[in-house]
């Protein structure tokens, strides 16, 4: 039997998550704490009273993702759980990567917090609110995508920036664009074309001013090879070099997150069962529309902390 950890992207964060691991686990509460001091801000607080709309701001909602995941990992290993003896890849969607180099050591937890919030602000701040979009394109084949950001891109930036797997797949680029593409897509027969509410056009080649704001910050910080080895998003293979990650983390910023050929990876080398650690269960049902032979099970509260240390002891 062979484990990988997942870890959730921007869209699983809710008003409470991390809560009752808080609550129940020290260890947990440490991590928040942890969080809280690495950004000057009572980020713990935001995440479990709300409001909603402030959560949901990229700059808080990465780091937020981030600790929720790492309180659960840190409870885990408090109870004897060894990522390096009991799972054998980590992976993470978008920000999630961030999570699952933190969870196998190669950055600290108040430096993945502070990378965060820089790349949460940098990306932000990389196109003027309105300039950019996304959109979700539902039932539609890929080479069909892929024509209609070219027919609509001329001139400007329309490209697949998440490959989600269940016939998903999210454009992202320049507002214009973007909405010619879910057009054409719609004529093509998509089943949906939908805009969604984003706040910038996330992994398109428009945030490379976001891209060269974390190369800068990437190069300040301490890195330490992962304790297991990290599937990146970008390339869809096992890598351990420090300097390759941070590559590969800039180079994600721009391009596409590639979670359904990352998800076929893993079943095709002998991955059985797919944890996802922290916030909602966004991963664990796309893996379940990309490959049924794959177990899936979460880690996200007190309850499934319980459960997982049965099944993994």
């Amino acid at each position: 039997m062979s484990i990988a950890f997942t870890f959730p992207g921007q869209g699983s964060q809710t008003v409470g998550m991390g809560k009752d691991l808080a609550d129940a686990f020290p260890e947990a509460r440490a991590v928040f704490d942890e969080v809280d001091e690495a950004l000057g801000q009572k980020l713990s607080a935001l995440m479990w009273d709300g409001p909603e709309e402030q959560l949901t701001l990229t700059a808080n909602a990465q780091p937020a993702l981030m600790a929720v995941s790492l309180a659960a990992i840190r409870v885990l290993e408090a109870r004897g759980l060894s990522l390096k003896d009991k799972v054998s890849y980590v992976a993470g969607h978008s920000l999630g990567e961030y999570s699952a180099l933190a969870a196998a050591g190669t950055f600290s937890i108040a430096d993945t917090a502070r990378l965060l919030r820089i790349r949460g602000n940098a990306m932000q701040a990389a196109v003027p609110v309105g300039e950019g979009a996304m959109a979700a394109i539902i039932g539609l084949e890929q080479q069909d995508v892929e024509f209609a950001c070219e027919e609509a891109g001329k001139g400007s930036v329309c490209q697949i920036a998440n490959d989600n797997g269940g016939g998903q797949l999210v454009i992202s680029g320049a507002k214009a664009a973007v909405e010619e593409a879910a057009r054409i897509c719609t004529e093509k027969g998509a089943k949906r074309a939908l805009m969604l509410p984003v706040s910038a056009p996330f992994h398109s080649a428009l945030m490379q001013p976001a891209a060269e704001a974390m190369r800068e910050a990437l190069a300040g910080v301490a890195k330490h090879a992962p304790s297991v080895p990290l599937i990146a998003n970008v390339v869809v293979q096992p890598i351990s070099d420090p300097d390759e990650i941070a590559a590969r983390l800039v180079e994600q910023v721009t391009g596409r997150v590639r979670w359904r050929e990352t998800v076929e990876w893993f079943g095709a080398n002998g991955v059985t069962t797919l944890y996802e650690i922290g916030s909602g269960k966004v991963l664990s049902g796309l893996a379940r529309r990309i490959d049924r032979t794959i177990a899936t099970a979460n880690i996200g509260n007190a309850a499934e902390i319980d459960a997982a240390l049965a099944a993994l002891a």
